[in-house]
């Protein structure tokens, strides 16, 4: 069983929308910033959205206003809503978990799951 597991990519029109969710378990979820990353062909893994155990959101300057994070508390799930999306969305989609537990810091990544915008 993976920590965390992300779904909801696939194909999609430029002007779309896509929704990507990732779950994990109650023990890393309530200890953790949440977090979605991209990576393309070519590019470094970068930052899209975060958002902390108190709710406070950050976004790449590339999907302010297009990009949406948020938290489901009860479910232990983090989603990602995409509007307006643009070909150089293009990426395959990390969930990441910046965990505190035990004293320490531990940080979590799923597989990924990927996203296609086309023209």
């Amino acid at each position: 069983q993976a920590p965390l597991v992300e779904y909801g990519g696939g194909l999609v029109q430029a002007g779309g929308s896509l929704r990507l969710s990732c779950a994990t378990s109650q023990s890393i979820f309530t200890s953790s910033d949440m977090g979605w990353y991209r990576q393309s062909p070519g590019r470094q893994r970068e930052l899209v959205a975060m958002i902390t155990t108190s709710g406070a959101e950050t976004y790449a300057d590339s999907v302010k206003g297009r990009f949406t994070i948020s938290r489901d508390n009860p479910g232990n799930r983090i989603f990602l809503k995409m509007d307006t999306l643009k070909p150089e969305d293009t990426a395959v989609y990390y969930c990441n978990a910046d965990a505190f537990i035990d004293g320490g810091r531990r940080e979590y990544w799923g597989r990924g799951t990927e996203v296609t915008v086309t023209v």
